[in-house]
């Protein structure tokens, strides 16, 4: 397993992991797994041991000591995290333990009780008094520089941006208010500074994320603040519309869809955000809904679906389902499919239920079978895939922009305004890529598509 968080390649690891430590300086390594939130914690603890006058080593045997940041959301994601804690325990032997799986610090002990130190999410001063204990820093304030924008593990070229941490809801199956606490804001101007940094330091893409960002700014009242000599509001609508003021694409996940979502709506038309919608529906059916604590169910869901097209026609909406929830009847995952054919999102990922520590979800009568759940999690997916084929299909001909985030010598690898990093489809620019950095925001041509990426030359 790599120092650099996963599905990053090592190319792309930031100048600050790979920078030469002067002597005597301590070098610290981290592991950092899970979703982007948990990414952006990762950076925080980096940037803070930067300042101290850590540097970062980019493997185990460099490393005075290795952070390791956990997932504790699903079971496969505690064994993925208790596996990466193990490895680097036979690597290193120094572990220092963070994020969501550290809230259960006795399952973490039980399994690898050589650990030095166990803390929870969000606990950074925690973090930051272990790695002192294992490595007292040794700073030196003419030396130990950091850029403006801290230390990032995404490319230069796009930064995620995180907005609140916690959740007010209560879904059955989730246990991320346990672990991350309930909804905090962030006041609007700090947002908005960290993500003017940003765009300053050549970011050319901002990834918003949160666990409900709909919910932004809800416990703190929406207040007012002020940024640029006006006061922003802390409200989504009103920060997506400061956002788009930096000329940097703007890029908004984890969208409940309440009714003052519509707002975004206009926005997205006026090319101030990227018409894109992340939103995690999870499932169709009123009573599966009912079942899951959902916080919105889906009567009017395709209504709205139609209004925001009409409104705004460039819209892609990306989404996440479970399949197989407790007491899940063939007849409500017909209705699931039913309802997927008729609201052909773009972008659709799918889970099979499995238990989670913690979640009320586990107490439910009528569990599906894992041989049922295979079978409609294949159904699912085969539905998902012909609608986005037709849309991909639909593309060929078409001019689009895109932001490049790969050359070499056979091509570029970009994304288009539909397209998430990591989770979505990819453009390849095959014909014209020549002197393209990553980076570039370019016009180019469909060519040719398969069920989820597309073949594009430069114009």
């Amino acid at each position: 397993m790599s120092l650099n968080p996963p599905d990053l390649r090592p190319d792309l690891a930031r100048a600050a992991l790979n920078a030469e430590a002067r002597p005597g300086q301590p070098r610290i390594g981290m592991v950092s797994l899970g979703c982007p939130k948990a990414l952006v914690d990762s950076e925080r603890i980096l940037t803070r041991l930067r300042a101290e006058g850590y540097a970062l080593s980019p493997d185990y045997r460099g490393a005075e000591a290795v952070i390791v940041n956990t997932c504790g959301f699903l079971d496969s994601a505690k064994a993925e995290s208790l596996a990466a804690i193990g490895e680097a325990l036979a690597e290193n032997g120094r572990v220092i333990v963070t994020g969501c799986l550290g809230a259960d610090e006795a399952l973490i002990r039980e399994a690898h009780p050589a650990v030095m130190a166990v803390t929870g999410p969000q606990q950074y001063e925690a973090v930051l008094d272990a790695v002192h204990e294992a490595a007292p820093p040794r700073p030196d304030p003419f030396v130990d520089l950091i850029p403006a924008t801290g230390v990032r593990l995404t490319p230069r070229h796009y930064a995620y941006l995180k907005i609140s941490e916690g959740c007010d809801h209560k879904c059955r199956f989730c246990v991320i208010p346990t672990m991350r606490g309930p909804l905090r804001s962030r006041p609007a101007s700090a947002v908005l500074r960290e993500a003017e940094k940003l765009a300053e330091a050549g970011v050319k893409e901002l990834l918003v994320i949160s666990q409900d960002t709909s919910a932004y700014g809800k416990d703190i009242g929406y207040a007012a603040s002020d940024w640029r000599g006006a006061a922003r509001a802390a409200d989504i609508a009103s920060l997506a519309a400061a956002l788009g003021e930096l000329g940097v694409w703007v890029r908004l996940h984890y969208i409940y869809p309440y009714p003052h979502v519509d707002r975004l709506i206009p926005l997205m038309a006026e090319g101030l955000v990227l018409p894109y919608l992340d939103i995690p529906f999870q499932h169709s059916h009123p009573d599966v809904l009912k079942r899951m604590a959902r916080p919105a169910a889906s009567a009017k869901t395709l209504d709205r679906i139609a209004a925001w097209r009409r409104d705004c026609p460039e819209l892609a909406l990306r989404s996440t389902f479970i399949v197989g929830y407790p007491g899940e009847t063939e007849a409500e995952f017909a209705h699931l499919l039913d309802w997927l054919k008729e609201a052909r999102l773009d972008r659709v990922g799918c889970f099979k239920y499995e238990n989670v520590a913690g979640a009320r979800a586990n107490a439910l009568p009528d569990h599906v079978p894992d041989a049922v759940k295979e079978e409609r999690f294949a159904r699912f997916m085969e539905a998902a895939q012909a609608i986005s084929a037709e849309k991909m299909a639909a593309r060929v001909g078409t001019r689009i922009e895109v932001l490049v985030d790969e050359v070499d010598g056979e091509g570029a690898v970009a994304r288009s305004k539909m397209d998430a990093p990591e989770i979505d489809g990819q453009v390849f620019i095959d014909k014209g890529f020549e002197g393209l950095a990553p980076g570039d925001i370019v016009t180019v041509q469909v060519e040719e598509a398969a069920e989820y990426d597309l073949w594009a030359r430069r114009l």
